[in-house]
């Protein structure tokens, strides 16, 4: 191979990459949007790969597969946030030797409504945690979610914010 072609190669693989990074980019941006469209089962749901995992951890569950996700989005999920606004900072994406499969890390930040055990009035809350994501490339060259894990680090009232109460059971067992 001559070295005009390897140039070529070595530069066709980096194009590659970089559009790898940025169709994952949009899996994520479509997912933190649906999240914010009162849980958009329509949009959220297709983001997995068919046996993907949601594992949102925090007593809040994991889930596999596109039936258990839908379930789980349109049930649970819409009881315990009625509002949100998701800010997905600082990506790093990994794209594996392979082409095919990814790793990804994002800080998650955000505002949402949830009720509060005592009143179930919504309650204005800071939640606060990371992203741990495989991905997947289908057949088709579309990404996918393969495995999301979510490490919430916060979730304060914004009433009394982290400082003083750095986590509460919003959605789960009341301990006040």
């Amino acid at each position: 191979m001559s070295q005009q072609q390897q140039s070529l190669e070595n530069l066709v693989a980096r194009i590659q990459r970089l559009e790898d990074i940025e169709a994952i980019k949009h899996v994520m941006i479509r997912y933190a949007r649906a999240s914010d469209d009162n849980h958009n089962v329509d949009i959220m749901v297709p983001q997995f790969a068919q046996d993907g995992i949601l594992d949102v951890g925090s007593g809040y569950g994991q889930y596999q597969g596109h039936k258990a996700l839908r379930e789980f989005l349109q049930g649970p999920a819409g009881k315990v946030i009625s509002w949100s606004l998701h800010y997905m900072i600082s990506p790093l994406i990994e794209i594996n030797e392979d082409g095919r499969t990814a790793r990804g890390f994002w800080y998650l930040w955000e505002i949402a409504n949830m009720p509060t055990g005592k009143t179930g009035e919504d309650e204005a809350v800071w939640i606060g945690g990371t992203y741990d994501i495989d991905f997947v490339k289908q057949d088709d060259g579309e990404w996918k979610f393969k495995k999301v894990a979510l490490k919430m680090e916060i979730m304060s009232p914004y009433s009394e914010g982290w400082a003083k109460k750095p986590w509460h059971d919003f959605g789960r067992l009341e301990t006040e």
